[in-house]
């Protein structure tokens, strides 16, 4: 997929989400998402194949976690 058509599913995939619809129309084709969670799932994919072709670095997160003692 050229960066433009990754650009314009994620929108639609955004829009869909904030308006609580799960089933999108991705070109020609339907696809319905079981959970919010799938969706969004699916918008980090689009997030990271996006940054790629732009040539972005891949976001990290560091996350720590407390604990008893060092």
């Amino acid at each position: 997929m050229t960066l433009d058509q990754l650009k314009t599913q994620r929108e639609a995939l955004q829009a869909a989400r904030f308006n609580g619809v799960l089933t999108v129309k991705a070109g020609d084709k339907w696809v319905t998402y079981k959970s919010n969670a799938e969706l969004q799932s699916a918008l980090h994919d689009l997030d990271r194949e996006i940054a790629q072709q732009e040539g972005r670095p891949r976001a990290r997160r560091i996350r720590t976690y407390p604990g008893k003692g060092l």
